[in-house]
């Protein structure tokens, strides 16, 4: 048996051998980190170096380039607009596409049938809303291919031409779409926004502003489109009815009326050609 006074040393030499080996890593961790730290800073330095020296040479490209988004104007009063400018007005009308699509546009009052129709055929996702979308976006292409025609013709090839100024540009190039716009408007609906604006009556057509014309030509739009969905609507709603009514005199109380109805709505449709003939009063509609 060993002595405790010898056990008790043996455990102290044990722990001092411990700490020592412990600071010994610390220090040699911290040696290395501080090594790693060096060799970082030395490969960084020249880098940074290089970056403040090109750091000149990017502020005089800076300089150089600032000038290019500029509004030049002419003796004869008309204004030029650098190309760094005319692509951000491109890139802010495509912004705003989606607004003059619905609002100057025969958008609005074609999508709004097709979804009655749609509706009235009891049928929630059929057609899906992408192929209602894509087929009024192409139907308006073609209702108005005469005036984009116009309007491309008379301000947008010219200005790309460089024949005429911006502003002038604008003014051709919304002139087709306001007659396109007011050759669809209802007086009264234009006598009210008039009213409401603060303004007296306009003299003529062309004197009409695009903030009376826009809410204007959207209201008689609304008006137009349910109007035709009404009558969309009435012989979907006779079927539904008339199927209802049977049901009912036999007892049949827990089968439901759309169910039954909706084979007899679609062969209705498909027997009297009825994508045709609604395109096509629609198409008709705007040049009436």
């Amino acid at each position: 048996m060993s002595a405790p006074g010898a056990d008790t040393a043996g455990n102290a030499f044990a722990v001092s051998a411990t700490g020592t080996y412990a600071a010994g890593m610390r220090a040699a961790g911290t040696s290395a980190r501080g090594r790693g730290c060096r060799a970082r800073l030395l490969a960084v330095g020249p880098l940074t170096a290089l970056v403040l020296a090109l750091l000149p040479v990017g502020l005089a490209t800076a300089q150089v380039s600032l000038p290019a988004v500029a509004i030049k104007t002419a003796a004869d009063g008309a204004q030029s607009y650098s190309l760094t400018f005319q692509i951000l007005i491109l890139m802010t009308v495509l912004t705003l596409l989606p607004a003059i699509l619905l609002a100057m546009t025969a958008f609005t009052r074609i999508i709004i049938v097709l979804s009655i129709l749609r509706q009235a055929l009891g049928m929630a996702t059929t057609p899906s809303n992408q192929v209602l979308t894509g087929l009024a976006l192409f139907l308006t292409f073609f209702v108005m291919s005469t005036t984009l025609d116009q309007s491309y013709a008379n301000g947008i090839k010219p200005y790309m031409d460089g024949q005429i100024a911006g502003e002038v540009a604008l003014d051709r190039t919304l002139g087709p779409l306001k007659k396109f716009m007011l050759a669809q408007t209802r007086e009264n609906d234009l006598q009210m926004f008039t009213k409401l604006s603060g303004k007296s009556q306009f003299a003529s057509a062309d004197d009409v502003p695009l903030t009376v014309l826009l809410p204007t030509f959207i209201t008689s739009e609304l008006k137009t489109a349910f109007q035709i969905g009404f009558m969309v609507f009435i012989p979907f709603l006779v079927i539904d009815l008339v199927v209802a009514s049977v049901l009912m005199s036999m007892g049949m109380m827990m089968l439901s009326p759309v169910l039954v109805s909706l084979p007899f709505k679609i062969m209705l449709f498909v027997v009297v050609d009825g994508w045709t003939l609604l395109i096509g009063t629609l198409a008709s509609s705007f040049h009436q």
